[in-house]
């Protein structure tokens, strides 16, 4: 059974006197122990998804279905149980220490004074210890490097204990090989916690290299799913990708660049 499925979805925004749609006709699905890439033109709704899949914007309309119930008839505390959320934007939190914005993943179980119990500091720690940064735990935010502070979000996740993990551009502001290591981490933590990761990114031949599976926004409204593979096949990913002076070989997944 899919963790995640859109059925009929429409995004976008509600505006005065109407709404304005980015995408719509939806029909998609995420499943356990995956790592879906959503990747697409600037402007396609990448973001606009991603937030409506974590409630943070309402569809338009359609259906978002979690564990088989629509997004609607949760409450935010429940739902706070079921998708944990990683921004692009940096946490506001850099006079705490590492340890500390990751303890803030225990928030949906720990009451109105955010007190950790033994429990959620065990839950914790183990966080911290799966994403190896474990020896930044007494650092503070302001002293981390951008792929640090990448991974202590990545490990607030985890100890949020959701069963799905959504990350809006995780990869944005990272050097090259801090790229690779965040996508081979979180490629990694799908199959070893069986987590539904989803998230979006501009990095192309990264994304066709870790990812189980894509979602492509082309721009023109839809979404095409499918495996790497199947997409290349299929001729999506040339159609997208190819232009004067770039070229993509289906047979390698490499983009190729001419002068």
């Amino acid at each position: 059974m899919p963790t995640i499925t859109l059925s009929s979805l429409s995004i976008g925004y509600r505006l005065k006197g109407g709404s304005k749609v980015v995408a719509g006709g939806i029909d998609a699905s995420l499943h356990g122990g995956e790592l879906t890439c959503l990747i697409g033109a600037n402007g396609a709704g990448k973001s606009t998804l991603l937030k409506t899949m974590a409630a943070f914007l309402p569809k338009l309309d359609g259906h978002i279905y979690i564990k088989g119930k629509d997004i609607t008839e949760y409450t935010n505390r429940e739902l706070s149980r079921l998708v944990g959320v990683v921004l692009t934007s940096r946490p506001e939190a850099e006079n705490m220490t590492a340890g500390e914005v990751v303890g803030l993943g225990r928030a949906p179980y720990t009451g109105f004074w955010g007190t950790l119990g033994a429990d959620d500091k065990r839950i914790v720690a183990e966080s911290m210890e799966m994403v190896g940064v474990t020896n930044l735990a007494a650092r503070t935010v302001s002293t981390l490097s951008d792929g640090e502070r990448q991974k202590v979000m990545i490990a607030k996740a985890l100890a949020q204990q959701t069963p799905v993990i959504i990350l809006d551009e995780p990869t944005a502001f990272l050097d090259y090989p801090s790229k690779v290591d965040t996508l081979l981490l979180l490629a990694r933590l799908a199959r070893e916690t069986d987590k539904t990761i989803f998230l979006s990114t501009h990095d192309l031949e990264l994304a066709l290299q870790t990812a189980d599976s894509l979602w492509l926004m082309p721009g023109d409204g839809r979404i095409v799913t499918g495996t790497p593979s199947r997409l290349a096949a299929s001729g999506a990913l040339s159609s997208f990708i190819e232009r004067r002076g770039i070229a993509f070989d289906r047979n390698t997944m490499r983009i190729n660049v001419f002068k």
